[in-house]
């Protein structure tokens, strides 16, 4: 889905829902543009590619058989178990530290880099894109968290205090609705380490700002959040997107000379 209203071939904002909610978001975004000048600013200006479902499949295995199914549907030739843990599948440092090499396992980095057709289609959408994308945002669940590059090693990227003050922005926005507070900081130490990431790929690719949302709560209801709790993280993470995007209008740019190979 595109949302945009400017001029032609603006900046580029994809937006990628690993999670459920991403729906509830589009819409809140698409009404607030009537009444709320910042997001008509920020829609006449960039271009928001919204995938509010990444792994249908998956997410359609969640609804009718295991609630808590992470991964693809893939079939795996050598062994009964299905699928592949969509963000350990990007070329970028892929099936080592925090990725399995088991198909039976969640973190199961597939046979092969891009293996899955979803994350082939969005790699490939990116590639024909890069130019104009500016930023690259995955929502996920659950931690109360909002990450940034690298997930596969302990070290600080090279455009760090921009993105560090563009996380302080989004963490800041997001509080200030239902004072909920996220942690913000590299995957690696924030989190913990995983190789095949989409955020190290699209950062690896030169887009400036990749970031992923760990969305509520810090596992009192864990992957169980209450229906009355879904619209009150849609409002909050929208007010943080929001921030993040008006830094797309200042310049954030990686410099690939400083690390040819990550």
């Amino acid at each position: 889905m595109e949302m945009h209203s400017g001029t032609t071939d603006p900046p580029l904002c994809l937006m990628i829902g690993y999670t459920d909610g991403m729906q509830l978001w589009s819409v809140s975004a698409i009404n607030s543009y009537q009444y709320d000048s910042v997001t008509r600013r920020l829609l006449n200006q960039l271009s928001f590619y919204i995938m509010p479902v990444f792994n249908v499949d998956g997410y359609h295995f969640s609804w009718t058989t295991d609630r808590f199914w992470r991964k693809t549907r893939s079939k795996n030739h050598k062994f009964h178990c299905r699928g592949t843990d969509a963000n350990r599948n990007w070329k970028v440092k892929w099936c080592e530290e925090g990725a399995s090499s088991h198909p039976c396992d969640d973190t199961y980095c597939g046979p092969f880099p891009e293996s899955e057709p979803e994350v082939k289609a969005v790699a490939k959408f990116l590639r024909k894109n890069r130019k104009r994308v500016k930023a690259y945002i995955s929502i996920h669940a659950y931690a109360q968290m909002l990450l940034y590059p690298y997930s596969y090693k302990y070290a600080t990227i090279p455009n760090f205090s921009c993105v560090e003050s563009a996380a302080h922005s989004a963490v800041s926005a997001l509080y200030s609705a239902y004072g909920v507070r996220y942690r913000y900081g590299p995957a690696s130490t924030t989190l913990y380490v995983s190789s095949g990431s989409s955020i190290d790929w699209a950062y690896r690719n030169g887009i400036s700002y990749a970031f992923a949302f760990e969305l509520r709560d810090t596992g009192y209801y864990g992957f169980l959040l209450p229906e009355s709790l879904i619209s009150p993280t849609c409002t909050e993470t929208l007010r943080a997107v929001k921030a993040i995007a008006s830094g797309l209008l200042k310049k954030c740019e990686v410099d690939k000379d400083t690390f040819p190979y990550i």
